[in-house]
């Protein structure tokens, strides 16, 4: 199996289970944070609704710069709204996809780095960063849970049971 088809099927698996999650995000809190130092309810979501989209960063581009010399920081576009949400993910998840689809391994192969300011802070292979990539959306994911276990609603089932969906029991 080509790299290419096995991220895309993760990326689907993955996508199913951020959408149930962010599908129970409460609107009208997005600045809610369980800490002075945690990120903001809005913020995560969005975060978790538009990570798939760096995939296809990763893919067309050869670097990113976090914080460019003279620029604005990355910071994604806030989603007010659950269907803002679902769309944004949806958007992410489909240019990940189409990107995936038009790529080769060889290119996968190929160097991309991440700057900040202007100075690299990591290079690697691209499929390294895109595997990255995967656990960095499923531990924010996961933070997102907390965050709406903390505001009292249901968490659904990520890979197998939660305390409130017990689907696979």
């Amino acid at each position: 199996m080509k790299m290419t088809e096995l991220f895309a099927s993760q990326l689907e698996r993955e996508a199913a289970i951020s959408r149930r999650v962010l599908e129970r995000v409460p609107e009208g809190r997005p600045e809610w944070k369980p800490h002075e130092k945690s990120m903001p309810l809005g913020y995560l979501s969005t975060l978790v609704a538009t990570m798939p989209s760096w995939i296809a960063m990763m893919i067309l581009q050869d670097a990113l710069d976090i914080n460019p010399p003279g620029g604005s920081p990355y910071r994604p576009q806030a989603s007010s709204t659950t269907s803002e949400l679902l769309r944004a993910l949806d958007d992410s998840v489909l240019r990940a996809l189409d990107a995936l689809r038009k790529t080769t391994d060889k290119h996968l192969a190929t160097p991309w780095r991440l700057l900040v300011a202007g100075q690299t802070v990591m290079e690697q292979a691209r499929h390294v960063a895109i595997a990255d990539t995967f656990t960095h959306h499923a531990h924010h994911r996961g933070q997102l849970t907390v965050y709406l276990r903390l505001n009292g609603v249901p968490v659904p089932s990520i890979y197998g049971p939660s305390a409130d969906d017990r689907r696979f029991m």
